[in-house]
């Protein structure tokens, strides 16, 4: 028997979607390197970019078809297992470049060079994991086909699964850690889930078919080892891939090796994918740089994916892009999570909040001749973070910024169309931005901590919308000419007339203005007069202040506001982020205003509804 491109084809389609079914209980047997409940999510968006190569694949010759396979998983590549398995198929496709069918001793030859490949691209291989079984594998594989006779592809596959499998099993007694929460290695398991589709086809002729989505919803309980209590030594788990002519990988591993841990790096000297944990993401990217282009950058937050994998209250997940500023404390205390926006330098890129921080993003403002540019995420980074919090809770909002303001909010949307995990995502136009986006999310959150539904979450930011609006101050022009948003003519009145203009964000989301502060002394004050003329009296009121490197007058602001406006149920201060502040520029100030709302009072109006 050999094996041809389409019956290969066929083969790991197969594979693929075993793997896909099994994602909820390969998340939840996740206690290794990380314990954030993330390998079977990360593992099937891996696989899963590689189904649109496998339909097309016909006659071509192997090798160019195993090329393009270790390609696009070089590409989607997702977590430590997703990059190990990149890595297990680059050293297949090495092996095969010059075959046009897979005999059983090259295809053993080939798998037997993809798991020489992954040892070669871990930092520190651990016995115990998806190394030691695809080792197993990769052995038992290879004596079997070089046995005298004419051993076939299906006697070899049909016992080196059954090798991956008795290591997988073993996988148990070598980790403390796994003995301790008495499972097997989550990345280990895929891989054998991967390789059973694979040889059930090729040896029995059964296919796996595209699991449907019911099948999908019904959640296996979480296994929570002794450790998963513990936060990890490093909080980020960052990728990207690199794009060079001649990638000294050694060197660029020493380089990266020093920065965390848990580091893969697969690819080839030509294109690279890291993966490693650290505590600064912009380290890693600084260091990628010198090596090639940058692309793919990619910075989860493995503190908050624990929190989440521990949730058994929430019924639904609360995510947002960083044009929303929410004070830090407000995203700790609801597990609140954020796809980053781009933010661009010239030639020099960053993630919006993540490796660049607030603080650092001014600084360059001021100093850098040329003005930055930012873009909405792709829809790729929504679905990337959907699909995570969509295999751990049945429903997952959205909460977005104004789509009359950026494209963010058709990106969120496009995300949700290309799904395939299982669980409902909702999209929420907030009709704003910055404080007023970012006070939405908090609502949404805070309904979520409190027991609510979606739905009834969602009908209640309809309603909360309606009372948020958004004041900024801005204090210098020159940032909005800069970013082409209005004529240097127009800084030039205002300068002359020694006016500070204030814009405001409100239903439907457009931005307009507000009026303007005459006189350049006592901005503080003067502004909280504006805010208090436009405040209600009649309710209770949730107001945060954002400054951009301006605490103090924030806190003068802010001081000033309490003894106008009493009515003040909730007050905070925060920075303020780059959406907003890539046009108002250094000392602006910005306030959220909100009509403060009690979550249980919708959890009660919606108990009095059922009843």
């Amino acid at each position: 028997m050999q094996l041809n491109t389409i019956e290969l084809a066929n083969a790991l389609r197969s594979g693929i979607h075993r793997v896909i079914l099994e994602q909820d209980a390969l998340n939840s047997i996740n206690v290794f390197p990380v314990a954030d409940a993330d390998t079977g999510t990360n593992l099937s968006m891996t696989l899963g970019e590689v189904l649109e190569t496998l339909s097309v694949a016909d006659e071509t010759h192997l090798g160019s078809f195993m090329a393009s396979v270790a390609d696009v998983l070089l590409d989607s590549a997702r977590g430590n297992s997703g990059a190990i398995i990149a890595q297990f198929f680059q050293g297949m496709s090495d092996s095969a470049a010059d075959e046009t069918q897979f005999t059983a001793k090259s295809f053993a030859q080939a798998v037997m060079k993809g798991s020489e490949y992954t040892y070669d691209a871990v930092e520190n291989p651990c016995d115990g994991t998806i190394l030691s079984v695809m080792d197993a594998f990769a052995r038992s594989l290879n004596t079997h086909a070089s046995a005298p006779g004419n051993t076939s592809i299906a006697v070899c596959l049909t016992n080196a699964t059954k090798a991956a499998q008795a290591a997988l099993m073993d996988t148990t007694n070598k980790l403390e850690v796994l003995k301790k929460a008495g499972v097997v290695d989550a990345g280990g398991k895929g891989f054998v889930v991967l390789v059973e589709g694979i040889s059930a086809y090729l040896v029995d002729g059964k296919k796996t078919e595209p699991p449907q989505r019911a099948r999908l919803l019904k959640k296996p309980k979480q296994i929570y080892a002794e450790d998963k209590s513990q936060n990890p030594e490093y909080r980020f788990c960052v990728e990207c891939v690199i794009n060079g002519e001649d990638i000294d990988r050694r060197k660029l591993r020493e380089d990266l090796a020093r920065l965390g841990n848990s580091l893969v790096l697969a690819g080839t000297h030509r294109k690279a994918k890291v993966h490693i944990h650290v505590n600064e993401p912009e380290a890693v990217f600084d260091a990628a740089l010198a090596y090639g282009e940058v692309k793919g950058l990619k910075a989860d937050d493995m503190r908050r994916q624990q929190h989440i994998s521990k949730n058994e209250k929430n019924q639904f997940a609360v995510i947002t892009d960083s044009a929303a500023d929410i004070p830090e404390a407000d995203m700790e205390r609801l597990d609140i999570h954020m796809v980053p926006c781009r933010i661009q330098f010239g030639d020099r890129g960053y993630l919006d909040k993540v490796s660049i921080t607030t603080k650092e993003f001014y600084e360059e403002l001021e100093s850098n001749p040329i003005h930055p540019t930012t873009s909405q995420p792709s829809p790729g980074d929504f679905r990337r973070q959907y699909e995570y919090l969509a295999s751990h809770f049945p429903d997952v909002l959205s909460v977005n910024l104004s789509p009359k303001l950026s494209g963010t909010f058709q990106a969120a949307k496009s995300a949700v169309r290309r799904m395939k995990a299982s669980g409902n995502i909702h999209v929420f136009n907030t009709q704003n931005a910055s404080l007023g986006q970012g006070q939405l999310v908090v609502f949404a959150a805070e309904c979520a901590h409190a027991g609510l539904d979606v739905e009834t979450t969602l009908a209640a930011l309809e309603e909360m919308v309606l009372s948020t609006m958004t004041f900024a101050l801005v204090r210098d022009m020159s940032y909005v000419v800069r970013g082409g948003r209005i004529a240097p003519s127009w800084k030039k009145i205002v300068d002359w007339l020694k006016i500070t203009p204030i814009i405001c964000v409100k239903v439907p989301g457009n931005i307009s203005a507000s009026g303007f502060l005459v006189g350049r002394n006592n901005l503080p004050l003067k502004f909280a007069q504006h805010i208090a003329k436009r405040c209600s009296h009649d309710a209770d009121l949730h107001i945060v202040l954002a400054h951009a490197t301006c605490e103090n007058d924030a806190k003068e602001l802010e001081a000033t506001l309490m003894r106008q406006v009493p009515n003040i149920k909730r007050i905070a201060i925060t920075e303020l982020g780059t959406a907003l502040g890539v046009h108002a520029g250094p000392g602006s100030i910005v306030v959220g205003i909100q009509e403060y709302r009690d979550p249980e009072r919708f959890v009660r109006l919606d108990s009095r509804l059922a009843g």
